[in-house]
């Protein structure tokens, strides 16, 4: 009995060991997407707007490179950015756009990245559901946390194992944001303009 009860306590040890605070999790969350920086990431962002209803992108972005796809009302519009030109296509116009990108103007990828950065610092977070593959959490913005554009609710879903996100949902003035689908891994290809990919549309050079 004595052997039993050792052995028992050994396991409770190292289960308490083993154990992560919510805010652990989102922070490994964090360093393993910092780690796949230098490969680039892509996802889905669905915004789901008052009156217009929801609009889907798809979001593609590697270093200074980004692309996004967004199809809304039969019109297909995709931009590209190198972060210091930028293209855009309309299908409703059969037509590329080239402007001189404005530095100072953040990319939709940088805010849409940015969102996963600093939860556990900002928010307090609880876990809201666990399952073999994934936790589940609610992220309630802290009473510390001065940033008045940071949304004050996040619900946030991390992948088991890899550390990765599934998902991240979260209200801004009245728009519901989320984000699915993260996966990583993008070639300069997939963020480049090429017009031979585009050989009957008319381009229009603003710069």
């Amino acid at each position: 009995m004595k052997k039993l009860i050792i052995l028992f306590s050994a396991l409770l040890c190292a289960a308490a060991a083993l154990a992560q605070t919510p805010e652990e999790i989102l922070s490994r969350m964090e360093a393993a997407m910092n780690a796949h920086e230098k490969d680039g990431i892509a996802m889905v962002v669905d915004v789901k707007m008052p009156i217009l209803g929801t609009m889907s992108s798809k979001t593609y972005a590697v270093g200074e490179k980004f692309r996004v796809e967004v199809s809304m009302a039969g019109v297909d519009v995709i931009t590209w950015s190198d972060g210091k030109t930028k293209w855009t296509y309309t299908s409703k116009d059969n037509e590329v756009v080239i402007e001189n990108e404005n530095p100072d103007r953040p990319t939709s990828s940088d805010s849409d990245t940015e969102m996963f950065s600093g939860i556990a610092e900002g928010y307090d977070v609880s876990l809201s559901k666990e399952t073999d593959k994934a936790w589940y959490f609610n992220c309630k913005k802290s009473k510390t946390n001065k940033d008045k554009d940071a949304p004050k609710s996040i619900d946030i879903v991390v992948a088991k194992g890899t550390y990765y996100p599934i998902s991240l949902s979260a209200q801004l003035k009245g728009v519901s944001i989320t984000m699915r689908n993260v996966t990583f891994g993008v070639s300069d290809k997939q963020v480049s303009f090429n017009a031979k990919d585009y050989p009957d549309v008319k381009i229009t050079d603003k710069r």
